[in-house]
């Protein structure tokens, strides 16, 4: 396949969209890794301010859920301690 549709691989593959997707997601691949990297650093801040990591972590975990939701697992929670004389 030659002329207009030489973007166009064997079996009608379209190479050139085909390379554009791969290569955008390869530079995103790139960007979270950056990004790991300066949440790294924060928590190492944190952590050299005298916060407890382990604790920021579970708070921001909290605030990515419904507030509904948490009241649930917190109320479930509650009763499974009880449950248990903890």
């Amino acid at each position: 396949m030659t002329g207009h549709n030489s973007g166009v691989a064997e079996g009608g593959i379209a190479a050139d969209r085909l390379r554009s997707i791969i290569e955008r997601v390869e530079r995103l691949e790139e960007e979270k890794k950056a990004l790991s990297g300066d949440i790294k650093d924060i928590f190492s801040e944190a952590k050299s301010a005298g916060f407890d990591v382990k604790i920021i972590k579970q708070i921001i975990s909290l605030r990515k859920k419904d507030p509904a939701q948490v009241e649930e697992e917190e109320t479930l929670f509650d009763i499974y301690r009880r449950a248990l004389g903890v």
